[in-house]
Order: structure tokens, then sequence, then C-alpha cells
């Protein structure tokens, strides 16, 4: 289909668009807590925008899930209604985060058609994370 090098390329191209589409400063890795961080995510096959908890402690990481936990009535009642919560969640690479997420399936950052579907999804799911986020963040940093 594409080489590695157009794949690259078109990544590039996309996230260039993504950028210029919906030129806006995102929370993302400015949460003020080590390892807790907000991400875009899009491949061949779907688009994520997730809430990922990352620390290296077990017990930090699993208060702080704890804590979005506790809060899950109003994540998905009012911001997130397709949200997936997992306390242990395994990276390609073997390490265990947990992570809050949702997804858009059936797209692909490799067809052009889908990338203001994709963008759309992004920011759409992303505001509401944020929102969700600043609406709670004294009670989620209070560890």
């Amino acid at each position: 289909m594409f080489s590695k090098q157009e794949a690259a390329q078109l990544k590039v191209e996309f996230w260039t668009a993504f950028g210029k589409s919906f030129p806006r400063k995102w929370i993302l890795y400015d949460t003020k807590v080590k390892d807790f961080s907000f991400k875009f995510y899009a491949d061949n096959k779907k688009a994520e925008v997730s809430l990922n908890i990352e620390m290296k402690d077990d017990l930090l990481r699993q208060a702080y899930f704890e804590k979005i936990q506790a809060l899950e009535n109003f994540l998905k009642q009012d911001y997130l209604p397709d949200a997936v919560m997992e306390a242990q969640y395994f990276l390609e690479n073997g390490k265990v985060i947990s992570r809050i997420w949702v997804q858009k399936v059936h797209i692909s950052i490799f067809n052009k058609n889908s990338w203001q579907e994709i963008f759309e999804f992004f920011v759409q799911k992303m505001e509401a994370f944020e929102k969700f986020y600043q609406e709670f963040e004294a009670f989620i940093k209070d560890i």
C-alpha cells in the first residue's frame, strides 16, 4: 500500500493539517501531574483520545485512576458517554498504565478523505475531556 517513507510523510501531513485546522493549545501534558496526560492517537484503523496515567509507582497510578473512577458517572453522563476505563492497560512495550479513552473505528490516517472526520472527533472528544478535567482538577489532584 504505502512504503514506510510514504506512510511517515502522510502522518506528518495529517498532524500538520490537524494543527492548522484547529490551532489551539490543548492541555495534553500540561496537567501539572507527572505522567498524567491527554493524548491524541490515529492509525490505519481508528482514532483515539485518551487520558493516560503512567506513573511508575503502581500505588500512585492506582490512586489517580481510582479518583477518575469515583467520577465515572459524571464523566459518562456529562462529558464522554462512550468512555472506556481500564485500570490495567498493557502498552505494546509491556508497560502497564491506567487509561481512560474514547475511540472511533473504521477510519484511517492514511485516507485523506477521513481526515476531517478524525479532526472533528479529536476536537469534540478532547474538549469534553478537558472540560471534565478542569471541572474536577482539584479533586483529582488531591492524592
